[in-house]
């Protein structure tokens, strides 16, 4: 009879040989045994997990590929805030840097550790008892996307670690990157099947990894190196490098071109080493980051909001070039800005062949007096974005042209917004082709009608294929439309059909939100609808009208006096009241809402993590109370409602006297007004 106690004992020994040699051969580039040897331990495994499928788990070498495409990313809160770098150009800011260290920890030397840059993508991996639970990108350093999946198929990140003894929680930061010579290959295989080439190594890496199919992200070249981790309390590291260390031993791959540095010189010494050498290395970087090695010493130093004050980063000088503008042409982007673009002679910069640049806005051509024919400097911004530095004006022939900026959209050819303070034209017509993709996954977003199941990948066949040019199509939709998609079953086109006809009872705040006005965020949404009955009132609206309501200013009632002018516009709404949209307010909630504003003026933010509630509904909550919800901690801020491991939003709340609020506070000030 068979034993499955000992069964189940050697699958894991199994799996613990094969994560030590992953280890040997992605991590150190050190293998100790021969790849058939691999393959056959590997074979065995599957055919171990097929028979006794009981015994699979997440941490398994077999589980990195096969999972299923997503329709998008969730976002996910950091356990403690990714923070971007402080940038330095010369050696006189890293002396500054110095200096102000020094200021707080009045020694004669810091000791530094110094490391290379590299040029990918930042990504957070959070284990649980030693196994991966969640991978997750950037962000904006406090919350980012969920790519567990994708990350997964990263052979050099532990599945599980390696040490017997593992914290309960660890957050581990790293930059995931793909060597140049596997870029090479494979912008050769996409050219040869007639695919888009990528820019360059940057962009593949977070092209791939922000792949919905993680099979997909498989296929790619990618490679880790992580750099810090916060790691649960009943570890203790008194020094970066001693957690590099541990990270290491854990079975992570950890940069080898790391120094410690007596003081700053030392430090200055060997950026400028590295600046030298940085083109021998088979990956980007783009600069060196400086770290106070000390952790208690990090403790005392502290960080801004965006950055930490302990560390930064130096950044190398941008190649430049000269070239030609040959013409100026004007993008239109996702979210409707207008963006001139210069077309140049095309010239090698930074490895890669250069033929427009950004020139940003109207206003920056006017600074720089750039004009068509102009011999320009360029250079790659942070090595990736080209950029025009200067005109070149005593090379001037005369048969140079000045440039206008359009005042219809080039795409669609609709009027053209630019709001006063603003430097950006905008096209704000609802059929815009260049950001029709856009608008229709805002429609559909939580806050505005919440249509689930209509996802990045749907809307993108939806439009592709001509389904549908705008969102009020959305309900125009029939079964056999959605049955042409790709991985859409009778039940997934049934239960996105009735998302759809559920949305059309949406409240008006929701719709009003849902159309995308500019500067009309839920809160000024729910302030409009709270003072007109119906969204035919909107096409009619003065200006003065909107300006005598409190919190609506002139650049909110300029705007929106603009988009219920658009004749385009105008025709999507009629569409949306034919189809049978609520455009009328609930007069008699909101005349309860009325009565129970009791957080009228008060302004909240939100920090960690609620028990009763998530995010959206404790926002939810605060707005229908007439509160509002803001993103950072200000002098203008009302409470803070703080959940469980809040971050740096705490911390600044505590420090410039900010009421804080824990769920049974919040509730009890809530308790009137429910």
């Amino acid at each position: 009879m068979l034993d499955l106690n000992e069964i189940e004992k050697n699958i894991e020994e199994l799996r613990e040989k094969i994560r030590y040699h992953n280890y040997q051969y992605y991590v150190l580039d050190d293998p100790l045994i021969a790849d058939t040897e691999y393959d056959q331990l590997m074979m065995e495994l599957i055919k171990l997990e097929k028979e006794y499928p009981q015994f699979i788990n997440a941490s398994s070498p077999t589980q990195r590929v096969g999972v299923k495409p997503v329709s998008g990313f969730n976002q996910v809160i950091h356990t403690k805030p990714m923070l971007s770098l402080a940038n330095a150009f010369t050696t006189d800011e890293l002396l500054a840097f110095d200096k102000r260290i020094k200021k707080i920890i009045p020694v004669a030397e810091i000791e530094y550790a110094v490391e290379l840059k590299i040029d990918g993508l930042a990504v957070s991996l959070l284990y649980r008892n030693g196994f991966f639970v969640r991978g997750a990108t950037r962000g904006d350093g406090m919350t980012g996307e969920e790519i567990t999946s994708n990350l997964k198929t990263i052979k050099s990140i532990p599945l599980k670690l390696l040490k017997k003894k593992s914290p309960s929680m660890m957050e581990v930061y790293g930059e995931v990157y793909m060597r140049k010579s596997d870029f090479i290959k494979l912008n050769r295989n996409r050219a040869e099947s007639g695919e888009k080439i990528f820019a360059n190594p940057r962009n593949a890496s977070a092209g791939s990894v922000r792949q919905l199919d993680p099979n997909l992200t498989a296929k790619r070249p990618l490679d880790i190196f992580v750099y810090r981790a916060n790691i649960s309390k009943e570890f203790t590291f008194f020094r970066h490098n001693e957690v590099l260390t541990f990270l290491r031993e854990a079975g992570f791959k950890v940069n080898q071109n790391i120094k410690l540095c007596r003081n700053i010189q030392e430090a200055i010494r060997y950026c400028q080493e590295w600046k030298e050498k940085k083109e021998s290395l088979d990956y980007e970087i783009d600069g060196m980051v400086i770290k106070v090695n000390s952790l208690n010493e990090r403790e005392k130093i502290g960080s801004t909001t965006r950055n930490p004050r302990w560390a930064i980063a130096y950044k190398f000088p941008a190649k430049q070039i000269t070239t030609k503008i040959r013409d100026i042409v004007v993008q239109v982007g996702r979210t409707g800005a207008l963006t001139p673009v210069a077309i140049l002679n095309p010239v090698k910069i930074s490895g890669s062949i250069v033929q427009r640049a950004t020139l940003h806005n109207d206003d920056e051509i006017k600074k720089k007096d750039i004009r068509i024919g102009d011999i320009v400097l360029i250079q790659k911004a942070g090595e990736i974005i080209p950029e025009v530095i200067k005109v070149m004006k005593e090379q001037r022939s005369g048969a140079e042209k000045k440039f206008i900026m359009p005042e219809l959209c080039p795409i669609c050819g609709s009027r053209v917004l630019r709001l006063e303070g603003e430097a950006v034209s905008r096209c704000e017509s609802l059929i815009c082709p260049a950001q029709i993709k856009q608008r229709i996954r805002h429609f559909a977003s939580r806050d505005a009608l919440d249509i689930e199941g209509l996802g990045p990948a749907i809307i993108e066949q939806l439009v592709d294929r001509g389904f549908i040019k705008d969102f009020s199509d959305l309900y125009y939709l029939k079964d056999d439309d959605l049955m042409n998609l790709e991985r859409m079953a009778q039940k997934s086109v049934d239960n996105l059909m009735r998302a759809i006809e559920n949305s059309k009872k949406k409240e008006l705040v929701h719709l009003l939100y849902g159309l995308g006005i500019r500067y009309v965020g839920i809160h000024t949404a729910e302030v409009l609808v709270r003072h007109f009955k119906n969204l035919n009132q909107f096409s009619n609206l003065k200006i003065e009208e909107l300006i005598d309501i409190e919190e609506i200013g002139p650049k909110i009632a300029k705007s929106i006096i603009f988009f219920f002018s658009q004749n385009e516009n105008a025709v999507i709404i009629h569409k949306l009241r034919e189809a049978g949209l609520n455009f009328d307010i609930d007069r008699k909630k909101v005349k309860e809402q009325n009565k129970s504003l009791i957080l009228k003026g008060k302004q909240f933010v939100l920090t960690g993590t609620l028990k009763k509630y998530t995010r959206f509904q404790a926002k939810e909550i605060i707005t229908r109370l007439g509160g509002r919800v803001t993103g950072s901690v200000s002098r203008n801020t009302s409470y803070v409602l703080a959940g469980k491991d809040p971050g740096s939003k705490y911390q600044k709340a505590k420090k410039i006297g900010i009421d804080i609020l824990d769920e049974e506070t919040f509730e009890k000030l809530i308790k009137d007004g429910m």
